[in-house]
């Protein structure tokens, strides 16, 4: 692992501040918010900190001042309704809630971003086509389309009963097995080691001729937990297998780790805000002794070969939108891209039958099957769809829970808001007050949750804190309320009963809230 040297600089006009409740520090100890540092990372994994040159003195206190954690709950703060800044979507609140673009994208922005949205949606065939464009799926695939996995751009959901299991995967990996192994890993050369036959995902399905690898299949026992008034909840919890694998038994060691697809909504803003402010809270050896011990994801971009910030997926192993984009149309569809070539998608050397299928790609459009700009596009696409307006941000009730969520320590994770850079590469992102509550950090969530897969930085009980903005309208964008990284959770009751580890504690302090300032905490995460 690499060594963490992140200094905290704590300027006189950033005192320290705790903000308690009950005898304990919610936000966890000292900050400089912004004033501290931005991150230059060596070839060694090292971090070293200088100061956030994109921000003059004037606006380090403006930001400073705005990012700090409210301790008013009276009313809601100024611009906290608008939770992509000015970005933020204000269409009417329907099925299509996150499938809006950036109020702020320029006109022939919106032009760049259909096109995006067109192919995003677009469905490809199997190779050899007379749609010569459109060929080269597969292989071995889990969906023909973006749109399929992320449908409305929402939140995936786990089988239920019948239902297909488009949107939600099992990432296969194996544990290294050898010194050099576990090397490439610390050196960050790769995330982990593939299942030697079914490679880095089960597919379910495959091109004509060809055998799909296998079907998820899941079952559940049920466990009860008693809140305080006597109210009892059922966790269910999953256990994973593959039915009737077609290529032979995984590799022993072998991990299953299920994954739901994640809502789309603010990945450009995400992506814009300054790796300094999710260092600052960093605390990997728990130094202020608050028992949250968040660190950073180190990732390998793969355009530069340069380490960067992870800061997407579930647990961080992608540094931006366009390589979560690449990766998704090489590992889900089979479509490579000048940024993942594998036109094979996740075929293995044990799949020869696999690997000797005819590709997509045509010479005279490119070397690739999603040639320049198709990349471009769907990466604009995900940078730019907005975030939807908060609602009822300002009412009573909302604001009571507001008070119940910063008292329970949910913010020493579910950071509520950053600034991001002035210097962000579309000037739509720059310099907007969001409120994604995340801190983007890696943080243990306990053995109940963990998957025994170790991505990168993320050991197997690791996950990335997922940003909240939009959970409120899971049900009406994608029809359920499955939440976690494998939608064991069928309400946000279960979901925060499901943290452990370092969230043990607020988990706990959830439990035994009255009844009423539970209701309080749903209707504030509803609002979001």
């Amino acid at each position: 692992m690499p060594v963490w040297l992140v200094r905290r600089v704590i300027l006189p006009s950033a005192a320290a501040f705790l903000l308690a409740a009950g005898g304990f520090s919610i936000f966890g100890g000292e900050s400089a918010a912004l004033d501290a540092t931005a991150t230059q990372i060596d070839a060694a994994g090292t971090f070293a900190m200088e100061a956030r040159r994109d921000l003059s003195e004037a606006d380090r206190l403006r930001v400073r001042t705005v990012t700090r954690p409210t301790t008013d709950f009276a009313k809601a703060e100024k611009f906290e309704a608008m939770s992509g800044g000015a970005g933020t979507s204000i269409a009417s609140v329907n099925q299509d809630s996150f499938s809006q673009f950036s109020a702020n994208i320029t006109f022939a922005e919106e032009g760049t971003f259909k096109l995006g949205n067109a192919l995003f949606r677009k469905l490809w065939v199997s190779s050899p086509s007379s749609t010569q464009a459109s060929d080269g799926l597969g292989p071995l695939y889990n969906a023909r389309a973006c749109q399929t996995c992320h449908l409305k751009d929402g939140r995936g959901h786990p089988p239920e009963g019948s239902t297909d299991t488009t949107s939600m995967f099992l990432r296969l990996a194996r544990a290294p097995k050898t010194d050099a192994e576990r090397a490439a890993i610390s050196a960050h050369a790769v995330l982990n080691f593939p299942d030697p036959v079914y490679g880095a995902q089960l597919q379910d399905s495959a091109v004509s001729g060809l055998p799909a690898e296998g079907r998820m299949k899941v079952t559940y026992t049920e466990a009860p937990v008693t809140l305080s008034g006597g109210e009892t909840v059922f966790l269910r919890k999953p256990r994973y297998s593959i039915d009737k694998p077609a290529y032979g038994a995984l590799d022993e060691t072998t991990t299953l780790s299920p994954r739901v697809t994640q809502a789309m909504s603010g990945l450009g803003l995400i992506e814009a805000i300054h790796p300094a402010d999710i260092l600052i809270n960093a605390d990997p050896e728990d130094q202020n002794g608050d028992g949250i011990s968040g660190k950073p994801a180190l990732v390998r971009d793969p355009a530069s070969g340069k380490l960067t910030l992870g800061r997407f997926g579930w647990k961080a192993q992608s540094a931006t939108v366009r390589q979560q984009s690449a990766d998704a149309l090489a590992g889900d569809i089979g479509i490579s891209s000048p940024d993942a070539r594998r036109s094979h998608g996740d075929c293995t050397p044990a799949q020869a039958a696999c690997l000797a299928m005819a590709d997509g790609v045509q010479p005279r459009l490119g070397d690739t099957e999603a040639p320049d700009p198709i990349l471009d596009l769907i990466t604009f696409y995900g940078e730019n769809l907005a975030v939807p307006a908060r609602r009822k941000a300002s009412f009573k009730e909302t604001l009571a829970g507001k008070k119940v969520f910063y008292e329970t320590g949910c913010i020493s994770c579910h950071v509520p808001k950053f600034v991001t850079r002035r210097d962000a590469a579309n000037k739509a992102h720059a310099f907007q007050l969001i409120w994604p509550y995340s801190d983007f950090l890696l943080h243990d969530m306990g053995e109940g949750l963990a998957d025994g897969q170790q991505v990168g930085d993320a050991s197997g009980s690791e996950w990335r804190t997922p940003p909240l903005w939009g959970i409120g309208l899971t049900r009406t964008v994608s029809g359920h309320t499955f939440f976690l990284h494998d939608g064991r959770a069928r309400n946000l009751t279960e979901a925060i009963l499901w943290h452990g580890g370092e969230a043990a504690e607020a988990r706990d302090r959830f439990a035994a809230l009255e009844k009423d300032d539970r209701q309080a905490l749903m209707t504030f995460l509803e609002s979001l």
